[in-house]
């Protein structure tokens, strides 16, 4: 691999940074590992992306312990300054506290629904998920990383000093004041890999409870949402139709109260449309029908009554 010297600066807008490999007892041959930076740009703007650097070719074995003591101890960063390490496919947990009722779930689902997707994603709560088998987690080779600062200018400074940190002296050594602070590798790590499948059965036991509680007071919270939704009408007056049948308002005021209203918000609207206005002279020439031969019945008997009128 080419030194650093010969590598450029820059390449795409990226600042490279190359990072020093240790020999190996499994391979004995130093190596240099090339880091990419530049300032986090998405396309969706966040609030943290002006104090954030993009990493492209993130190590393998990377860990948050890694990033900070990269960018604290060798880079020179003060400590602290550092607030959230984003990896790449990190997986996300769902806070236990997150109030289902007040975030319904509107989203479109087919004829065919499974159960788990009524309640929402619940994948994984805080504090639920089932004890680790892997001591420390590895990363597909070359993945992209965001590092968040405390404000602007540490980020500045951690940028700033990748340039300086190329000119002034040898390549940062990789994990370097992180020994005895991580789990190893190699063999040690598959001997602790293969404890950890069988976990303490309180502890799993616990875990297993927890997840169900958690599921329990969620589904019990989209319950009571769907029973709101089946008494209270919307802008419109509608009553929202949702599983578990249709109940009606809990009292009989309370559905005059609705019919009421629903009367109100139609008030004007009887002759917008052309086929209400036909229908209304059609109703109002049979109801003159209905009165004339009401009369003409009327009539009839009432010459019945009094007989035929024969002159003297």
């Amino acid at each position: 691999m080419a030194p650093a010297s010969f590598t450029p600066s820059e390449i795409s807008g990226y600042r490279i940074l190359p990072l020093s490999l240790l020999p190996l007892p499994s391979y004995p041959v130093s190596a240099t590992h090339y880091l990419y930076l530049r300032p986090h740009e998405p396309k969706l703007p966040s609030p943290t992306a002006v104090r954030s650097l993009f990493l492209v070719n993130v190590p393998f074995d990377a860990t948050e312990l890694h990033i900070k003591n990269l960018f604290s101890v060798q880079i020179g960063l003060p400590q602290g300054r550092i607030e959230e390490i984003q990896f790449a496919g990190g997986k996300r947990t769902v806070r236990k506290t997150e109030d289902v009722a007040a975030k319904p779930d509107n989203r479109k689902q087919g004829k065919k629904r499974k159960r788990g997707h009524e309640i929402g994603a619940i994948e994984e709560f805080e504090g639920t998920a089932l004890p680790a088998v892997w001591d420390r987690e590895l990363r597909r080779d070359g993945l992209t990383a965001v590092v968040v600062f405390v404000d602007r200018p540490s980020m500045d400074a951690v940028y700033k000093a990748v340039t300086k940190v190329r000119k002034g002296g040898p390549a940062p050594i990789w994990g370097e004041g992180s020994e005895g602070k991580i789990p190893s590798l190699g063999s040690a790590r598959y001997i602790n890999h293969h404890r950890l499948r069988y976990p303490d059965r309180h502890q799993l036991l616990q875990s297993v409870n927890t997840y169900m509680n958690e599921y329990a007071a969620r589904e019990a919270a989209q319950v009571r949402l769907q029973a709101r939704q089946r008494q209270v009408p919307d802008d419109e007056g509608f009553i929202t139709v949702t599983k578990g049948g249709r109940n009606g308002p809990a009292r009989h005021e309370a559905a005059q109260d609705l019919a009421i209203k629903q009367k109100q918000r139609q008030k004007g609207l009887e002759d917008f449309y052309r086929f209400q206005h036909r229908e209304k002279k059609k109703a109002k020439a049979a109801d003159l029908m209905r009165k004339f031969e009401k009369d003409k019945e009327k009539v009839r008997k009432m010459k019945e009554r009094r007989g035929t009128f024969k002159p003297e």
